[in-house]
């Protein structure tokens, strides 16, 4: 089993902790998050680090240590420095354009498509000439951000045959070979 739920989590400067009874609430630059502990885990702060405890060494309480720790550890990261997604669209005529919280996609379909972010997530959308364009998603809550690009990426998966679709920078897309290639 994982022992990640062992390791304690260092607060970084500018960043306020508070424990209140089986809530935690982390408060930084970049904004403030909260999340609620199962009742048996518990969590100290001592000396500029965070501290994950376990009662026993149950399956549950042992897979719950570490899921606290890894979520504290999200939320102090993205109160300190925050996250960053770039997503990009490949394919002929495929566009992306933001104004303010709403997002405009044309995918190849018959009409644009619009989605209005939550407030917390940032977006900005990149068109550059002979580039695909990029849309650029920052957030200090980790697990809202991978939401939204989740749901953005399922409008329009890439595809195995020629990559079309939208992926994030960096992902390497399996590609087959067509009907044509095992002809012989």
């Amino acid at each position: 089993m994982s022992r990640i739920g062992k390791a304690p989590i260092e607060i970084p400067a500018g960043v306020t902790v508070k424990i209140d009874g089986n809530k935690v609430t982390v408060k930084g630059p970049k904004g403030e998050l909260s999340q609620e502990i199962h009742s048996d885990i518990e969590v100290k702060v001592e000396d500029n680090h965070i501290i994950v405890t376990r009662p026993t060494d149950d399956r549950e309480h042992r897979a719950q240590h570490g899921l606290y720790r890894a979520l504290i550890h999200n939320m102090v990261v993205g109160v300190s420095t925050g996250y960053r997604k770039e997503m990009e669209l490949v394919g002929v005529g495929y566009r992306a354009t933001s104004q303010g919280q709403v997002l405009e996609l044309a995918l190849g379909f018959s009409h644009a498509i619009f989605i209005k972010l939550p407030p917390e997530v940032k977006v900005e959308a990149k068109t550059e000439r002979n580039k695909n364009p990029l849309i650029i998603l920052e957030s200090d809550d980790k697990q809202l951000l991978g939401q939204v690009c989740a749901k953005i990426r399922s409008l329009r998966k890439p595809e195995p045959y020629k990559g079309k679709g939208i992926k994030f920078v960096g992902e390497i897309i399996r590609r087959k070979s067509g009907k044509s290639a095992g002809a012989k």
